[in-house]
């Protein structure tokens, strides 16, 4: 129940070892009333052509200029962010310390107020 289901192997034939054959012409009975002429043999459509590798992502000094302002802009936040927090942890770690201060002062000298 657990153990992986692994599907088996892809059976289907390749292009290459295709049983089969590519035409080479059209063959009709005497009595065909087709359009063409069965004679000929049709003209092979063209192949294109393999397109032509370029990279991914294409830079020009304009896009490289916004994706290093956009970078920028983004550690700015992400630091200004980073900072408050720890600026808030900061604070509120100093202000339990002041209260922890002056309630032991309230507590230990409980007869001199």
């Amino acid at each position: 129940m657990f153990t992986p289901k692994i599907p088996p192997p892809d059976t289907a034939p390749t292009p290459a070892t295709s049983l089969v054959q590519p035409l080479t012409g059209i063959t009709h009975t005497p009595a065909c009333t087709c359009h063409h002429n069965p004679s000929v043999a049709p003209v092979p459509a063209p192949v294109p052509a393999a397109p032509v590798s370029r990279p991914a992502v294409q830079l020009t000094p304009g896009s490289l200029l916004v994706a290093a302002a956009g970078g920028t802009a983004m550690v700015l936040i992400i630091g200004t962010v980073l900072v408050s927090m720890l600026l808030a942890t900061a604070i509120t770690a100093a202000s339990v310390a002041i209260c922890a201060v002056v309630l032991r002062s309230l507590l230990n000298r409980p007869h001199n107020r």
